[in-house]
């Protein structure tokens, strides 16, 4: 006859009444990439971070691997840049207004989202480690609503699928298909004067860009060599990089060179370029914070000229020190261009970089096109407005004023040099021959940077001349 039932084994070591180990089992790590990426989304919406300056510190901080640092790149800019797109997916899937959300979860959707419809991760990989990142940072609940959300998300396809499936048209279709609002869609159609070039200057938003570095007091070729960069098509001291951290450069951490966007540089020397008639002896680079243009403007005036730097908020000004140090014959002052200490007319050449929306640099700043909505221009637009009749009181009768914008939005660009323009003392230099060497920069008697057409951020230049 058989005995009772053997009991388990108890657990090892022996202890007496042979009790269960009742904790639970050992979950795999989050996947750094993915939890990385996720703090990105997670700062821009929470804390209104640019991804751009808080994905860099937080990869030095983690020590990723290169693969998974790269990883965590393409994930954090990619769900940022795709934002619309995928909230249309998710709106499809959820049975509430995707705002009602816990702002955690959204985010964490349109991460796991971005895997399946534009990265074509396997399904398993990219529903499972978002579901383990929506339990750690949100909850179980959650987790079971993000697990069923992404499998509907998976069962539909990549984005041709998802589109097909959205049937939008128009302006909307060219929004989902190239992640833009559509305002920005009607806004650089109006910018570029029709759709011959309308979805190549939206795609040329998505594409990463070059890291650009400027030679200032080293030889460009030797630069070149340096970083193993390529000379730049348009500015003579533009080296172009495909990648790399250029903070480790030799030159850059002398200060001999610096990044600087190549289109950043064409707006300095277009105004250094520009012939003027009388004395050439004061610069002045009326909104300088970080210091980029007035570094190359210091590089390039010749012997005698005095540079002036000014900038509202002290941060920025001490910014500008940082990029003009060692540099002779220079100021830098704290001061707001629109009630500027200094006389009228004391200077012979102004440079006037406006606060602008910062949608010319959409390759750099993917979250910018989600964050800015048409209602901003109007409060820019007087700013930029004030600071410009600032500039043109600042210079001489004769001399010249360049105004410039990280922007191709007509309201910031043209509207404005077109008002000053309409000045009884104020005369319009057209640009394109000044920049011959470039194609394509005319825009009117202004000229237009575009990223589709010159690699450039989509710089607005416009050059004025007070002439009395």
């Amino acid at each position: 006859m058989s005995g009772p039932p053997r009991r388990p084994a108890g657990p090892r070591g022996g202890q007496r009444g042979g009790s269960r180990d009742r904790r639970p089992p050992r979950r795999a790590p989050l996947d750094g990439a993915r939890l990385t990426a996720y703090d990105v989304l997670d700062g821009v919406s929470a804390r209104e971070a640019y991804a751009n300056l808080l994905l860099p510190q937080l990869l030095r901080e983690r020590r990723l691997d290169p693969r998974d640092a790269a990883f965590a790149t393409q994930l954090a800019y990619g769900a940022l840049r795709a934002q619309g797109t995928l909230d249309a997916v998710l709106a499809r899937l959820v049975d509430r207004p995707l705002e009602e959300l816990d702002r955690r979860l959204l985010d964490l959707l349109r991460l796991g989202a971005y895997q399946l419809v534009d990265l074509r991760v396997p399904a398993h990989a990219a529903v499972a480690t978002t579901v383990d990142l929506t339990r750690a940072i949100v909850g179980t609940g959650p987790s079971g609503l993000a697990n069923a959300v992404l499998r509907k998300v998976a069962a539909v396809g990549d984005r041709a699928a998802w589109l097909a499936q959205l049937g939008a048209d128009g302006d909307r279709r060219l929004a989902l298909a190239t992640d833009h609002p559509e305002w920005i869609v009607r806004a650089w159609r109006d910018a570029l004067g029709g759709d011959a070039e309308l979805e190549d200057a939206l795609l040329a938003d998505d594409a990463a860009p070059e890291v650009h570095l400027v030679a200032r007091h080293v030889d460009r070729a030797a630069l070149a060599e340096e970083s193993g960069g390529t000379p730049g098509p348009w500015s003579p001291y533009a080296v172009r990089l495909g990648g790399g951290d250029p903070g480790r450069l030799p030159s850059v951490k002398a200060g001999t060179a610096a990044v600087q966007d190549e289109g950043s540089q064409l707006a300095a020397l277009l105004l250094a370029r520009a012939p003027l008639e009388g004395p050439d002896a004061r610069w002045l680079d009326v909104c300088a914070g970080p210091g980029g243009k007035a570094g190359l403007l210091a590089a390039v005036r010749p012997a005698g000229v005095h540079l002036t730097a000014a900038d509202r908020a002290p941060h920025r000004a001490e910014l500008v020190r940082g990029a003009l140090a060692g540099e002779d014959d220079v100021e830098v002052l704290v001061a707001d261009g629109r009630e500027p200490p200094w006389a009228p007319g004391s200077f012979d050449r102004v440079l006037l970089d406006a606060p602008c929306t910062g949608l010319g640099a959409l390759r750099r700043r993917p979250e910018v096109r989600w964050r800015r909505t048409p209602d901003d221009f109007a409060p820019l637009v007087e700013l930029q407005t004030a600071l410009l009749d600032g500039a043109l009181a600042s210079v001489r009768p004769g001399g010249l004023v360049a105004y410039v914008t990280c922007s191709p939005h007509t309201a910031e660009t043209v509207a404005v040099a077109d008002a000053a323009a309409a000045r009884d003392d104020v005369e319009v230099l057209p640009v394109g021959p000044l920049l011959g060497e470039v194609p394509g920069v005319e825009r009117g008697p202004y000229g237009q940077l575009w990223p589709h057409r010159h690699g450039t951020d989509a710089m607005f230049l416009a050059l004025l001349r007070r002439t009395r």
